[in-house]
């Protein structure tokens, strides 16, 4: 139990990658706190909750409202349950060519999981820096690095991911606090399972290991960053794809 006493933030956790870090953290002694943007989002964290005796609580949370994200950073303080690690990983897509991507489109991918990542890192930062300790791994994309027709929002804000941990991991690394960022390939999830066998056997030839990734794949580098083995990790990104990008 690596993470025992530890508290766990990980945003998007309803689901998909999000649950499957809430499971491996709290596998290793974590209590989870857990956010989704809606009241169903809300209960399938509490089901996962009692499904796998996680201990922790689950908040509503709109990472595109700074309202909402402060909100939660009251909640924290209420509870005086502050995160020692924090995992961005919630966010949205909102796919289409430039030429037709409408403004609104542009924004809400960049405001949700771009600026609200760094508004609720922010929020957090201060505590972790009083603690001198802390683990914040953001969950960029594969698409951040090599990009996707039809994602040029989703792509900039994956890119940018990227660079805000890069930066602050270099402010914060002499308070103990490491900063990481792990970018997912294509991942078998409800969105992957939705395309056609063309498009899952094109995809699956530009895999050298020739399976999309599980969600367990990610859940589990999560849990190795978060905890005391990746204490000299810091700055990096970690590329989970099968081998479809390598650096």
């Amino acid at each position: 139990m690596k993470l025992e006493g530890e508290i766990a933030l990980v945003t998007g956790a309803s689901r998909g990658i999000g649950a499957a870090c809430a499971r491996s953290l709290a596998a290793q002694g974590a209590q989870v706190i857990g956010t989704a943007t809606s009241p169903k989002g809300l209960r399938a964290i509490d089901d996962l909750y009692n499904a796998h005796d996680i201990k922790g609580w689950s908040f509503e949370l709109d990472l595109s409202s700074r309202a909402s994200i402060d909100g939660l950073l009251a909640e924290f303080d209420k509870r005086q349950q502050w995160p020692s690690i924090i995992v961005n990983n919630g966010g949205i897509n909102r796919d289409g060519l430039v030429l037709r991507m409408r403004d609104e489109d542009w924004d809400a991918v960049l405001a949700t999981n771009l600026t609200g990542a760094f508004h609720l890192t922010k929020g957090c930062l201060r505590v972790m820096m009083k603690a001198r300790k802390g683990r914040i791994i953001n969950i960029s994309s594969v698409v951040g690095v090599i990009g996707n027709a039809g994602q040029t929002n989703y792509a900039a804000a994956k890119a940018g991911l990227i660079g805000f941990g890069r930066a602050l991991a270099r402010e914060v690394g002499s308070r103990n606090i490491t900063v990481n960022t792990v970018a997912p390939g294509f991942i078998d999830t409800d969105m992957t399972r939705a395309l056609s066998d063309d498009q899952r056997n094109g995809l699956l030839a530009q895999i050298p290991l020739g399976r999309l990734g599980n969600v367990e794949d990610i859940g589990h580098a999560v849990t190795f960053l978060a905890s005391p083995e990746a204490a000299y990790i810091t700055g990096t990104t970690l590329h989970i794809n099968g081998g479809m990008y390598m650096n």
